[in-house]
């Protein structure tokens, strides 16, 4: 009876080490066998007995029971230390890991990823305030905010505008318990403009309610929803809530494998779970919803690019030749046809001031494009973006490579200790020394292609915009006043696009008027509204 009762003992402690940790089972991870080592200890210990002899105690623990358990320990011992150090150490395996990665291709144009891009779709919002946005929305609906919290933002594309989107979760278990139907919906923060928060409670007049998620208990957790829906034999990384084009809800998980022995995680597709429903859909890499911005996660790809710059020359290389590392992390970027990258610089292993060149790696198929453009880091392009504002003691937000009138740049906010966006600034990806700052997005662009046009440091002629000048009759004309600077918004006879300067660029500017007959030259690119660079008005002239 006794022994029935520690059996019991170790099988509910068995249940839930099982419920809670949801291990793997599956060839190459450890999560189950560490479990059945732990019990099987346990047990030896629960199986030893106490011998009472005229002389002394004595502790028996190889009873024929614990004989068996220690076999079975031994062996998973093997299986957990032995096995990996065998199959996956790369001292011997190298090779795989450099290739893990696929073939990476070499890039010869930017644009080919990353499109040229107008002023009003440059990201301007942080995951940081993101969170500081989402959070004064809540926190405007007491009854709200006091029953749920904002959780991970995910920036994602929905009907081809950026967001960032973060679901309301429970705040505790007897939040939980009393509204286990789930929390009324989710959070929506433009990435381009930081007036456009939303909050979203409704979806084609229904009410959402999202039940399966992180912060649930039991059955509702998402992670043991899926476990148990016929996935514990299946690595899951990365639930990333993500919304569909129509605003519907989603756990977007991905599913990996191993292929190094017990290392070398590869994404072999996703699921999507309903965060209403928990119904889960099953894709593959290739036929995954367009809507879906991720399948291959940060961590992965993060990882398989440091090994490929690692193990260029294999694992005997102390001497470092062309060893590369990423440098500051990644960013997801967006390009063309909804297709979305991750960026990061790339430095020789010593040297990680500056940049030997950069990568993107599709976050869908793995395409890794390499450019081999050498130029500022992260950091550094942040460093120099805070020098020029270094008075207001701003700090630059985590920069997002762009091709702005052609020249690669990196753009980012100025914010201040709150955490409030104050300036913007544009850094040449190729030359941290070339800045530009401004209280508004065209202020910094005026400020920066005036720089860049004026710089004569070995830059890429060909990367110079293309310039045009027009000559025609000024049709419209008004002025307007931002941060103490004067700007004049004109258009002109036969153009379609409205043209803008400041009263610094030209004199002549202030008084011009309808009908005035001018000569302008500008930078070309896709805004509507554009900047001249010269101006000049032919009706002063022939008074002069």
């Amino acid at each position: 009876m006794k022994k029935t009762i520690l059996i019991l003992f170790l099988l509910l402690i068995g249940f839930f080490l099982f419920y809670t940790i949801l291990p793997v089972i599956s060839y190459g991870f450890v999560g189950l066998p560490l479990i059945l080592l732990f019990l099987a200890l346990m047990a030896v210990v629960v199986f030893s007995k106490v011998e009472i002899t005229p002389k002394a105690r004595k502790l028996n623990i190889f009873s024929k029971t614990n004989k068996v358990l220690f076999f079975l320990s031994f062996g998973l011992l093997l299986y957990v230390l032995v096995l990996p150090l065998v199959t996956s150490l790369p001292m011997f395996r190298s090779g795989a890991y450099q290739k893990l990665i696929g073939k990476v291709e070499n890039g010869d144009d930017l644009k080919n990823h990353i499109a040229p891009i107008s002023l009003d779709k440059i990201r301007v919002v942080d995951e940081e305030l993101a969170m500081l946005l989402g959070e004064k929305i809540i926190g405007s609906q007491p009854s709200l905010g006091s029953q749920t919290e904002i959780g991970e933002f995910t920036i994602q594309k929905v009907n081809d505008e950026l967001y960032w989107v973060a679901p309301l979760l429970h705040t505790g278990f007897f939040k939980w318990y009393n509204n286990s139907e789930g929390t009324p919906g989710y959070v929506m923060v433009s990435a381009t403009n930081e007036r456009d928060v939303k909050l979203i409670q409704n979806v084609n007049g229904k009410a959402l309610k999202i039940k399966y998620q992180p912060a649930a208990y039991f059955g509702s957790r998402i992670d043991r929803h899926v476990y148990f829906n016929g996935y514990t034999t299946v690595g899951l990384e990365d639930f990333n809530f993500e919304i569909d084009d129509a605003g519907n809800p989603y756990w977007v998980v991905t599913k990996y494998k191993k292929t190094i022995g017990f290392a070398g995680n590869n994404a072999t597709g996703v699921l999507t779970v309903d965060a209403q429903t928990g119904e889960i859909k099953e894709y593959d890499i290739n036929n995954t919803p367009l809507w879906v911005d991720r399948i291959q996660p940060i961590s992965f790809i993060q990882e398989q690019l440091n090994d490929w710059g690692e193990y260029v020359h294999g694992y005997w290389n102390f001497s470092n030749e062309n060893k590369l590392q990423t440098t500051e992390g990644l960013t997801l970027v967006y390009g063309e046809n909804h297709k979305s990258y991750w960026y990061t610089g790339l430095s020789s292993v010593g040297k990680e001031e500056s940049t030997v060149g950069f990568v993107l790696v599709d976050t869908r198929t793995k395409e890794t494009t390499y450019y081999k453009q050498s130029g500022a880091t992260e950091y550094a392009a942040q460093s120099s973006a805070e020098g020029k504002v270094q008075e207001k003691g701003y700090h630059a937000s985590l920069p997002i490579p762009y091709v702005i009138n052609n020249i690669p740049t990196y753009v980012m906010t100025l914010k201040d200790d709150g955490g409030l966006v104050k300036m913007f600034a544009m850094v040449s990806i190729s030359d941290y020394t070339i800045v530009g700052v401004g209280n508004t997005m065209r202020e910094t662009l005026m400020a920066y292609k005036n720089v860049y046009n004026m710089a004569d440091n070995g830059i890429n002629p060909e990367s110079v915009t293309s310039k045009k000048s027009v000559k025609s009759v000024v049709t419209r004309i008004s002025s307007d006043v931002k941060n103490g600077n004067s700007f004049y918004y004109f258009t002109v006879k036969d153009y379609p696009n409205i043209f803008v300067g400041s009263s610094q660029l030209s004199n002549e500017l202030p008084v011009t008027v309808v009908g005035d007959s001018i000569s302008i030259s500008f930078d070309v690119d896709l805004e509507e509204v554009i900047d001249v660079s010269s101006f000049e008005n032919k009706n002063i002239g022939k008074k002069k």
